[in-house]
């Protein structure tokens, strides 16, 4: 099964940081996309990965036809439709930013969605931006719909300043549009928060169709009480149901895995190799059908308090 996320990639600046390089990324079989991104370079504000340091917030286009997109030819030539940047930070300064680019999705229904909160305004999130597809009905309910605090996952996540996946979208406290979601296959969501001590909240929100998902697994990981190893918080994956309970006494250490990895150093990993991963994240995933993942932190007043795994 295809992914509607095709591409990731990770940048991070340059050594005076003027610029983001490229550092890694998942590329499957566009192998020349690969190699036009590796002489890349973006400055302050430009381009997708650009856009989000300067912002540091999630960025979506939802168009990758759009002038700011920089690989815009490129990215039409193999299908790519649109894009989110995922900036990953400590405290103030910027470690990498992590691109997610999509194909093309005319069968199913899934989306991505920016929401933010106006403390002068609003006390709710209110969407800024996202890609829907051909949903077009959901689209148009997004757009005119706000979460406040605590309800709808964009405002779990608000309330918990934590990373949260969902699958039980008939609960209308936890997914309030679950019956057009539902009728267009949307079968569960990640969300991410990105908060500020002004009381600004950005959300960004993943929500994955059973037809078209937009990455075959999804896993939260947390630090235990002793901040010495990772434990399994919550995940789901279109190919094993029983996922949490298999999980559920799984212990990382540092140097287990990617995801480890990316705990203990704060920094995004990829793994385009799962059968390299002899962790017991890396087998069952690979048991699966899984064959590539990339881990992503989630930090908070310079700490990392959980790992959102993507896999492929």
């Amino acid at each position: 099964m295809t992914t509607f996320i095709r591409i990731v990639e990770i940048w991070v600046p340059t050594e005076d940081r003027r610029e983001l390089r490229f550092h890694d990324g998942l590329y499957g079989p566009y192998e020349s996309f690969r190699a036009l991104s590796e002489q890349m370079r973006f400055r302050y504000d430009e381009g997708l990965p650009g856009k989000a340091w300067a912002a540091r917030h999630p960025i979506i286009f939802p168009e990758l036809k759009d002038f700011r997109f920089k690989r815009r030819q490129a990215a039409e030539t193999i299908g790519l439709v649109c894009g989110v940047a995922l900036p990953v930070l400590d405290g103030d300064v910027l470690k990498a930013v992590v691109v997610f680019l999509c194909g093309d999705s005319t069968t199913g229904a899934g989306a991505m969605e920016l929401w933010h909160n106006d403390q002068n305004k609003l006390l709710e999130l209110r969407l800024v931006d996202g890609y829907y597809g051909p949903a077009e009905m959901f689209e148009f309910n997004s757009r005119h719909i706000g979460f406040p605090r605590g309800y709808g996952l964009p405002g779990r996540v608000w309330k918990s300043n934590m990373p949260l996946v969902v699958t039980d979208l008939e609960d209308s406290k936890v997914f309030l549009r679950w019956k057009e979601a539902i009728e267009i296959g949307v079968n569960a969501g990640l969300g991410i928060p990105y908060s500020f001590p002004t009381g600004e909240t950005w959300v960004i929100t993943f929500l994955s169709a059973r037809t078209t998902p937009l990455a075959r697994r999804f896993e939260i990981w947390v630090p235990s009480a002793q901040q010495d190893t990772v434990l399994f918080h919550s995940g789901v994956c279109d190919q094993d149901r029983e996922l949490a309970i298999e999980h559920q006494s799984v212990i990382l250490e540092k140097d287990d895995s990617a995801i480890a990895r990316a705990w203990a150093s704060g920094f995004p990993t990829v793994t385009a190799n799962l059968s390299d991963d002899k962790s017991p994240t890396g087998t069952a995933a690979l048991a699966s059908g899984l064959y590539a993942m990339t881990a992503v932190p989630f930090t908070h007043h310079n700490e990392v308090k959980a790992i959102v795994a993507f896999y492929f």
